[in-house]
């Protein structure tokens, strides 16, 4: 149960269990906790925790520090759970970590939905909002994320600390509205004290003076504002704060409405069910409305179709409106607007001028004397202009470059990293927490929360884009019969998800169909290569692409490939998840789907080929000692210069080659299905190195069928190997046996000595794996008969391999001596490192049984060192064998530091045997170091 757990961000990072404060550890594992609970529910990858924690450059060691950290959080969040046992708080997944806490459990979430809540009772319900602010202030102990350091850290305090400012401001002004003003006048006495080039805190604090009857007192502070401002900024006081000194020097008599000139107030209504979105709210009224200095002079909000621009630019105009005093102009430029063309330039510097006084008469004909027109007039204001839905920079560049003051807030599909003077904010879609709350807003939260596991569904099929989710909770909202579930398998189906996507003059297909066709017709060769790119990226469904797999499936050069796919990525229908890797949101991919070309099969023939290719000479560059039994595939590979840059290569690509993988194999297409064969079988010794039984299994169980299917027997007897080798990676091998009798039988048939060789290996390291060890031996000894007699040295190594594994699982170290260091002899004389590797780790733990713990830390330092470089990550037994040999030399400290290791890489890999063994051994460090304490 997670109920009764609750994080606290506002001040030290600190967690209580039923109201007890729990110990989380060193800085850096509250970190962690604090990355995991911003939000909670989210899942926080490895590379999001290594930049977070340390930047750029972590140590070596930082992801091992990871794993130690999660470890030590799970204890001190669940003290009550038992060895062995999943954690049901802080799960791992995929790639990452996530918190399954809810976002009322987290202080600082639960500080911003508080926040969100008083904004909503504005004006009319003046004490209730100031009830909920200082509930909201009262969460408060202190500096936010105290003590700790990292990037992220920082960055959050800053996000967090401006949200307090924020929320203090609206308190004052509150309690003015209330016509409290002794009260507000000695928050804001201390506000202005602690930061005292926030002009509207200055602004709040005369009014509030001026309120008390403290008037000469209400001109003091205007005129220290007005120094301050001067000698730190060299600026004057904006508008607002003017006006409040014009207000005390008339004694409270309103100017005439005649004396004060029209002040345009354009900018659409907000929207009532804005959620979310936080952090990008924070950034973006940091720029509009800075603490210190004049607004951003250009602000560009760009993203995908649907992902919510405009709501949000006009959301956080609204919150700014009181630092832009002579007013907000709007225009919608029809950028996307699929049939329409956009807004011509002389149109948009006839609106502009109008809306701040212009007559039609003075507008010039010249779009050039025009915009001189508009920058000229805008000298002195303060005002914000909002160009919504920008075909891209060149639309707007005339109505650029105006006074400091104003601002121009741009939203676009395009990307606007080039305008001079502008910061874009990019946005992506909603987080899981945030679109459910979107879709609660919209169709009720009753019927959404009821039904959570639908709801991530729905969310997950709407991409988390705010207008797919607008559809959605339409949709719902029209059929009150219907339940989240409801709506949710009926977008299963990637046919209709388009289709389902429309509600009124809404459609997730028009909104891409706008940006693609763009692209299509204009008169630019590069936006028509782009716009003929679209169509090909969707036929791999695979995660992401690289620009060489682009490359292939165009049929172009690299740098062409590299040119089409950035200028996707401006048009924000292809996102650069990090340099070179470009993918496709799932409702692009099926939009994108739609455009398939005819000649669809030599692209993506092209891209399995490449694929296999690679990771075959990526094997090969890895490990050449490996037999590698994926068949030679013709065409070009990536290129390798080092053992580490092939091993890096597949782990960078491993999600993607996976993915590849199963979509070829599940292809009715024959040559489409060989190729998918291919690619599984290629993988094999990576999946081997970094103990990736599940892929290994999914993936040759569907080649074993496809080979079945195509009548390839000598495919069929290498799948039944690699299945049962699957099995036993994710700790069944007593089901892989009848695949491996399976495929013995096979290479009889086919008179395959070498494969009947390897297969009695297979079958004692299968026996091994669930510690029958009389089984397991004859096996081996078969093996190293037929080896001696084909004459295959690595059948030989292997065999020795197994028979000194068998002999020390019996209890018999001394026996399991010498095949070892037969093998260990034979393994350094050939260069297998692997080998090498794995006979030195077996040898540590023979050596410590024999009473040699020194020799067996050399072993095994030696083992870890070289499985390292070749990219084994299975380390647990490692771990517990050296921890083992320090308890015995009494280094209790390097044993614990063993032991914790252990027990972080068991959890990574969630096998409840090895995490009995690893906790297991880290008691009994723990009860040697309290019997060392206690004879001290």
């Amino acid at each position: 149960m997670t109920d009764g757990i609750g994080i606290r961000l506002l001040g030290p990072v600190t967690a209580v269990l039923d109201g007890e404060q729990a110990d989380l550890g060193p800085a850096r594992q509250r970190a962690v906790l604090a990355m995991l609970a911003s939000p909670p529910g989210r899942v926080v990858t490895m590379r999001q925790f290594l930049e977070g924690l340390w930047g750029e450059r972590p140590p070596a060691s930082a992801e091992q520090s990871v794993y130690t950290y999660v470890a030590g959080l799970r204890r001190a969040l669940e003290p009550g759970r038992e060895p062995g046992r999943r954690s049901t708080v802080l799960v791992g997944e995929s790639g990452g970590y996530r918190l399954l806490l809810s976002p009322r459990q987290v202080d600082s979430c639960l500080f911003t939905e508080l926040l969100d809540e008083a904004r909503l009772l504005g004006d009319t319900r003046g004490e209730d909002a100031l009830r909920v602010l200082d509930q909201a202030l009262a969460l408060w102990h202190g500096v936010a994320l105290s003590g700790l350091a990292g990037p992220f850290a920082e960055a959050e305090r800053a996000r967090l600390e401006e949200l307090s400012l924020s929320a203090s401001e609206a308190r004052a002004e509150t309690l003015l509205r209330l016509a409290r003003h002794r009260e507000a006048v000695v928050g804001l006495r201390e506000l202005v004290a602690r930061h005292p080039l926030r002009e509207h805190l200055h602004e709040l604090l005369v009014l509030a003076l001026h309120g008390a009857d403290r008037q000469a007192d209400a001109l003091l502070a205007y005129e220290r504002a007005r120094r301050t401002l001067d000698e730190e900024l060299g600026v004057l006081p904006g508008e607002g704060l003017r006006a409040a000194h014009r207000l005390v020097l008339s004694g409270g008599d309103e100017e005439p409405p005649s004396a004060r000139p029209a002040v345009p107030r354009q900018l659409p209504r907000d929207l009532i069910g804005f959620v979310g979105r936080s952090q990008e709210v924070a950034r973006l009224r940091s720029l509009l409305a800075p603490q210190d200095g004049p607004p951003h002079p250009v602000v560009a909000v760009s993203g995908p179709p649907g992902v919510g621009k405009s709501a949000l630019a006009v959301h956080v105009g609204h919150m700014v409106e009181d630092r832009f005093p002579d007013g907000q102009l709007a225009i919608g430029l029809r950028g996307g607007t699929p049939g329409v063309a956009p807004m011509p330039a002389h149109e948009i510097a006839a609106r502009l001028l109008r809306g701040i006084g212009a007559s039609n008469a003075d507008i010039p004909v010249d779009v050039d004397e025009a915009a001189a027109m508009w920058r000229s007039r805008l000298h002195g204001r303060k005002l914000l202009v909002l160009l919504d839905d920008a075909a891209g920079l060149a639309q707007i560049r005339p109505f650029l470059g105006t006074p400091l003051g104003v601002t121009v807030l741009v939203t676009s599909r395009e990307s606007f990293t080039a305008g001079d003077d502008c910061v874009q904010l990019r946005l992506r879609p909603l987080p899981g927490p945030e679109a459910a709350a979107m879709l609660s807003t919209l169709a009720g939260d009753e019927r959404v929360s009821a039904d959570a596991g639908h709801t991530a569904a729905l969310v997950g099929l709407c991409d988390g884009l705010p207008l797919a989710l607008r559809i959605a909770g339409a949709r719902l909202a029209d059929h009150p019969e219907w339940t989240v579930g409801t709506l949710a398998s009926r977008l299963t189906d990637e046919r209709d998800r388009l289709r389902e996507l429309t509600a009124g003059d809404l459609a997730v297909r028009s909104s891409l169909s706008g940006s693609h066709t763009g692209l299509a017709t204009s008169p630019r060769p590069l936006d028509r290569l782009a716009a003929d790119a679209l169509p090909l990226l969707s036929l791999l469904n695979v995660p992401d692409v690289t620009l060489e797999v682009a490359a292939t499936l165009l049929g172009t050069a690299v740098e062409e490939a590299r040119r089409a796919l950035d200028r996707l990525a401006d048009a924000h229908l292809v996102e650069e998840s990090e340099p070179g890797r470009y993918q496709l949101h799932d409702l692009v991919r099926l939009f994108a789907g739609e455009l398939r070309p005819e000649d669809w099969k030599p692209p993506v023939m092209r891209a399995l080929a490449y694929f296999a290719a690679s990771a075959r000479l990526a094997s090969v560059v890895v490990d050449p000692h490996r037999v590698q039994l994926a068949r030679h595939v013709d065409g070009p590979a990536h290129e390798f210069s080092t053992a580490e840059e092939a091993q890096g290569w597949l782990l960078q690509e491993a999600h993607v080659l996976n993915a590849a993988a199963v979509q070829a194999l599940g292809s009715a297409d024959d040559e489409i299905a060989e190729l998918g064969v291919t690619l599984a079988f290629a993988l094999l010794w990576h999946q081997q190195r970094v103990h990736d039984g599940h892929d290994m299994l999914t993936l040759n169980t569907m080649a074993l069928r496809v080979c079945e299917r195509l009548g390839d027997d000598a495919g069929a007897q290498i799948a039944h190997g690699h299945v049962a080798n699957g099995l036993r990676l994710t700790g069944r091998p007593e089901e892989g046996i009848p695949h491996l009798e399976a495929e013995l039988a096979i290479a009889t048939r086919l008179g395959d000595g070498f494969g009947q060789m390897r297969v009695l290996g297979n079958l004692s390291n299968a026996y091994v794996a669930k510690q029958l060890y009389e089984q397991a031996l004859p096996h081996a000894e078969q093996q190293l008969a037929v080896a001696t007699s084909i004459g295959s040295p690595v059948g030989v190594r292997f065999a020795c391999l197994m028979l000194g594994t068998i002999h020390q699982g019996m209890g018999h170290p001394a026996r399991a001596r010498d095949p070892l260091e037969r093998a260990l002899a034979a393994a350094r004389e050939s260069g297998d490192t692997t080998h090498e590797a794995h006979a030195r780790a077996i040898l540590s733990q023979v050596v410590l049984d024999l009473g040699d713990p020194e020799l067996s830390l050399e072993h095994m330092s030696g083992a870890m060192k070289l499985l390292e470089r070749t990219g084994y990550r299975f380390m647990v037994e490692r771990f517990i064998t050296m921890s083992r040999a320090c308890r015995m030399l009494g280094r209790l400290e390097e044993a614990l530091s063993h032991a914790t290791g252990a027990v972080a890489d068991a959890d990574s890999w969630g096998n409840t045997l090895w995490q009995r063994q690893a906790e297991a051994e880290l008691a009994a460090v723990r009860e040697a170091m309290g019997a060392a304490e206690r004879e001290a």
